[in-house]
C-alpha cells in the first residue's frame, strides 16, 4: 500500500482523523523525508500527499496575502486541510480584550481562499500568560464564527498551569472553542472530553528513534483517535507532531497514518 493510499484510508470518508506536522519547509527533512533533489518549490506538493494536514506556523509570525493561501489550496489534494496559527499580535498582549483589530486583520487576511481546506485556527498564548477569567472571556467574545461564509473552528493553545482548571474549560466550551491537548513536559496536558473536535500536539519525539515515538506510544495514539471518532459521526481529531526532535516528525506522522489505516 502506498503512503498516499494509507493517508486516504486513515482519514476515512469524512476525513475525521487528520495527521500531520508543523510546516513543510525544514532543511533536515531534505535528508530524511523529501526525495533527494526535490525542488524546494515542490515540498508542499510532496508533503501534502504523504500527510493529511499541516499546521502552518508562518501565519503566527507574518501576515500573508490572499494569493498565498490560494496557491496553497491549488497545490494540495482535494481532501487536504491546513490548520493556521493565528498571528501572535492577537495573543501576545497584556490585555486580551484589546485584540479585536488584530483578530480581524488575521481572519480577513485571505484565509478564506483556502475554502474547504481551511481547518482549525489555533490561538497560541505565551507560557507566561495566566488565566484571567474576565479578560479571557472578553477575548473569546471577539472570535468570529465565520469568514466569507466559511464556518470557523477555534482552538486554544494555553500554556500556563493556571488554565488547568474546570473554570477555564467551562468558559472555552461556552464559546465553542477546543483546547489543545499537549504531550509535553513543558506545558500542561489539559484533557477535555466534551465537544466533538480533539486537537493534539505531540512534542516528545526522540532523535534516536527513527519514528520519533516508540511503536507502543504510536499505537496508543492510534487507538485513542479511533475511540474518539467512534463516539459519533461528527467527532474529528487533528494530531500534529511538533517540536521535540523535529527532524523525526514526518516519520512519526507517516507511521501513525499507517497504523490508523
Amino acid at each position: 500500500m502506498g503512503n498516499s493510499q494509507a493517508r486516504r484510508m486513515a482519514d476515512g470518508p469524512r476525513g475525521r482523523v487528520r495527521v500531520g506536522v508543523g510546516g513543510w519547509t525544514y532543511a533536515p527533512w531534505r535528508d530524511n523525508f523529501f526525495p533527494q533533489g526535490l525542488p524546494h518549490s515542490k515540498e508542499l506538493h510532496y508533503a501534502s500527499r504523504q500527510l493529511s494536514a499541516i499546521e502552518v506556523n508562518g501565519t503566527y509570525y507574518s501576515t500573508f496575502k490572499p494569493p498565498t493561501f490560494a496557491k496553497w489550496r491549488d497545490e494540495t489534494p482535494d481532501d487536504f486541510v491546513f490548520s493556521l496559527k493565528a498571528n501572535r499580535f492577537a495573543t501576545n498582549r497584556r490585555m486580551l480584550a484589546g485584540a479585536g483589530e488584530s483578530i480581524q486583520r488575521f481572519v480577513g487576511s485571505g484565509i478564506s481562499e483556502l475554502g474547504r481546506k481551511l481547518g482549525p485556527l489555533v490561538w497560541q498564548f505565551m507560557p507566561t500568560k495566566q488565566f484571567d477569567p474576565g479578560d479571557f472571556e472578553a477575548f473569546l467574545a471577539l472570535l468570529p464564527a465565520q469568514v466569507d461564509g466559511i464556518a470557523l473552528r477555534h482552538v486554544l493553545d494555553v500554556r500556563h498551569p493556571s488554565f488547568d482548571t474546570p473554570a477555564y474549560l467551562e468558559l472555552a466550551r461556552r464559546y465553542a472553542c477546543t483546547t489543545v491537548h499537549t504531550d509535553s513536559d513543558k506545558f500542561p496536558s489539559i484533557i477535555d472530553a466534551q465537544g466533538d473536535l480533539a486537537y493534539i500536539r505531540l512534542m516528545r519525539s526522540e532523535p534516536e528513534r527513527e519514528t520519533g515515538y516508540p511503536g507502543a506510544a504510536l499505537e496508543q495514539w492510534s487507538q485513542g483517535a479511533r475511540a474518539w471518532t467512534d463516539k459519533s459521526p461528527s467527532h474529528q481529531v487533528f494530531i500534529y507532531f511538533i517540536n521535540g526532535a523535529k527532524e523525526r516528525a514526518p516519520a512519526a506522522a507517516t507511521e501513525l497514518i499507517k497504523r490508523l489505516a
